[in-house]
């Protein structure tokens, strides 16, 4: 079964109450946008992380939702308990408040919380732009921690000021394990993973699963996920980054949901651009949707490796060869231009099958890395053509004079033709069937690109 990877590095979390300005503090510390911005208190639930460096020290910074304060969340106790474990592996603690407002019960709560950890703690008086904060933050010093920065994440105001007595309290033993753990690695290279699908179908579960731990909330309440949450895996030598992704509805329902859960689906569709292999999961006790066939369609047109896992196959068990050939057939046919991807059933719930979705994983990334020999691509191709010749829209003969494999991830081929065309999609599609009767390219797309040879 697969491994956790030792931590790496030296872990900095971000805590405080709902809405004084983590996440943000997150995306400009990591310089990236991972982490979900709203206005509504309580958008982050799980805990959020990603790599960030200063001065030549790379840490690792947990985004945790915020603790204590007044929510409407109905997963807040979850979301409390959650930021209880990050703070638990904290080498470092960045307290952040809200200098508007200055000094509330709810800080004193997180105060009190972070004090019994035993963690180097940092106070971040946040939002110091606006003339109110700027003149209580003398009050934050009544917390009791002796380093207290004035920043403003939305601005970057004084984030290096807070990134340098971050980096002063980090445990230099750690740091320096860290950089050496990934030398030692020794990895071919790591592949991103993304679990995607509707909402409710057990993407989060599944992630749990695989890796041993309940590192994402799970929960009956659609739309419990809304960060991508990712986690490294190591399994057989490889390294798998498995990215929770929100559950993606219909257009107009995302409409109806709110901005929480239209910022979501961006953040998931931004993951599947990103991810190497998406696994699509859909309920086997429903089938396959259209709203499934639309996912995983985005998939495809992103050139993701694609299996198909049919979740909570252990609703199906005792159904008979003929249910499952029926369900397997019905799935094929409503998502014909995904003959390639495997299709797998399994359960999060029980862990049926789960070391199976892990060898399908890893031989589809494989694929996508593929290269065919020019001798035998072009041996190939002269078989294939001269017994089924493509034609041209003027109805000209075509002749493909040779081809080449440009690239891989996906894999992609370009035939070299005696005439500027395209080639009809169904002669394509005949193209790419063959090369993968021939080759292989289990789980991927292929792109075949058609050019005229210049004289």
């Amino acid at each position: 079964m697969a491994t956790r990877r030792q931590k790496p590095f030296a872990t900095v979390v971000l805590a405080g109450r709902p809405n004084v300005g983590k996440s943000t503090l997150f995306n400009r510390m990591t310089r990236s946008r991972k982490a979900i911005v709203t206005e509504t208190p309580g958008t982050t639930r799980d805990l959020v992380g990603a790599e960030a460096e200063w001065q030549g020290v790379t840490f690792r910074l947990v985004d945790t939702g915020g603790m204590f304060g007044a929510s409407a969340d109905p997963l807040q106790a979850e979301v409390v308990d959650r930021g209880r474990r990050g703070i638990a592996s904290a080498d470092v603690v960045v307290f952040v408040v809200d200098g508007r407002e200055g000094v509330v019960p709810a800080d004193r709560d997180v105060a009190e919380t972070l004090r019994r950890t035993g963690a180097p703690v940092v106070v971040a008086v946040n939002k110091i732009d606006d003339h109110r904060a700027q003149v209580r933050v003398d009050e934050f010093h009544q917390l009791g921690f002796d380093s207290v920065v004035e920043i403003s994440a939305e601005h970057g105001t004084g984030v290096g000021e807070l990134l340098d007595p971050i980096v002063e309290r980090l445990p230099s033993g750690r740091v320096e394990a860290g950089h050496r753990h990934e030398e030692a690695a020794g990895l071919s290279g790591e592949v991103a993973v993304a679990i995607v699908g509707r909402p409710n179908v057990g993407k989060s579960s599944l992630v749990n699963r695989l890796l041993r731990e309940e590192r994402v909330l799970v929960s009956a309440l659609p739309g419990t996920t809304r960060d991508a949450v990712d986690e490294v895996l190591r399994w057989r030598g490889r390294q798998f980054r498995i990215v929770d992704t929100a559950g993606i509805r219909r257009p107009g329902r995302v409409a109806r949901g709110g901005r929480v859960e239209a910022v979501s689906v961006v953040v998931a569709r931004r993951a599947i651009a990103r991810a190497d292999v998406a696994v699509l999961l859909i309920d086997a006790s429903e089938g396959m949707t259209d709203q499934d066939a639309a996912i995983v369609g985005e998939a495809e047109k992103a050139g993701c490796g694609i299996i198909v896992g049919a979740n909570k196959w252990d609703l199906m068990k005792g159904r008979g060869a003929a249910a499952v050939r029926e369900f397997d057939d019905t799935a094929r046919r409503q998502t014909k231009f995904l003959d390639y991807a495997p299709l797998l059933h399994l359960s999060a719930l029980t862990g049926d099958r789960v070391p199976k979705l892990l060898e399908a994983i890893e031989r589809v990334a494989t694929a996508r890395q593929q290269r065919v020999p020019t001798g035998e691509l072009n041996r190939f191709i002269e078989q294939v053509t001269t017994q089924h010749p493509p034609v041209s829209p003027g109805r000209r003969q075509v002749r493909v004079l040779y081809a080449a494999q440009i690239g891989v991830a996906p894999p992609a081929f370009v035939c070299f033709t005696n005439v500027a065309t395209r080639f009809h999609f169904s002669y394509v599609r005949f193209l790419e069937n063959r090369i993968r009767e021939t080759f292989g390219f289990e789980g991927t797309p292929i792109r075949v690109h058609v050019r005229r040879r210049r004289k």
